[in-house]
């Protein structure tokens, strides 16, 4: 694990016997199977397991993007298993920021421009989006990209556009499905340093990833199997 300074013990997150099942055919599949876990305010964890072990259906669960067949998921003491679409909407794009492996940045907008996209959803005002995404893109060390559309940057710049872009509206919680799968290990390892910085400045980090190197920059480390924690490690 990385040494870095003391987190709160301020619960954001919790997991209480959380379940997604799917039907297929005759059978069942259990892709999470009575999963309980607990995030305090800055913590960085890291959720790791083959293909197939549930990790990606779990961060869906978290960040409101799927409803759990059974079992409870509060972010900030609020059940949001028991809310309705529109505000699961309101909170995916007030409280959570996602990252993902395919960039999904808009090809014909600039870098400027898809960092500012969020913010137009939460109709903050067209001069505050664009001086903060002016100053987030600076922040990940792009201030010279901010006019260049995604075929123009390298897989690492698109992922730091993307992560400029989960950060625009100022969430507590960032999302981040194997933000590194599809870059080399030198930009891997600069993303993966910026999530421990972003947890430091007291951002949440749920990471989900195969890659046991990336996993390591993160407090805990939880192991999924076939939907079960097969254990967890980490300084807390």
């Amino acid at each position: 694990m990385v040494e870095r300074k003391k987190k709160t013990n301020n619960e954001i997150i919790r997991l209480k016997n959380v379940a997604k099942w799917y039907k297929a055919g005759d059978e069942i599949v259990k892709a999470v199977d009575g999963v309980d876990i607990v995030i305090n305010k800055g913590d960085f964890v890291a959720i790791v397991g083959p293909s197939g072990s549930g990790k990606s259906t779990a961060m869906n669960l978290v960040g409101a993007l799927d409803i759990a067949t059974k079992g409870d998921i509060f972010l900030d003491n609020i059940n949001i298993e028991k809310l309705h679409e529109s505000d699961l909407a309101q909170i995916r794009g007030r409280k959570i920021g996602f990252v993902f492996q395919t960039f999904n940045l808009i090809p014909t907008l600039t870098a400027l421009e898809n960092v500012t996209l969020p913010m137009i959803f939460q109709r903050v005002p067209y001069e505050e989006r664009v001086a903060r995404a002016k100053e987030l893109l600076t922040k990940v060390g792009l201030d010279h990209r901010l006019t260049h559309l995604p075929n123009m940057l390298s897989g690492g710049e698109r992922q730091r556009v993307a992560v400029a872009r989960a950060l625009a509206n100022d969430p507590e919680v960032i999302l981040a499905d194997e933000p590194t799968g599809n870059l080399d290990t030198k930009r891997g390892e600069e993303v993966a340093q910026m999530f421990n910085k972003l947890s430091d400045e007291g951002k949440t980090i749920i990471l989900v990833t195969h890659d046991m190197y990336v996993a390591k920059h993160a407090d805990r480390i939880y192991k999924l199997k076939d939907g079960k924690i097969e254990n967890k490690s980490g300084r807390k």
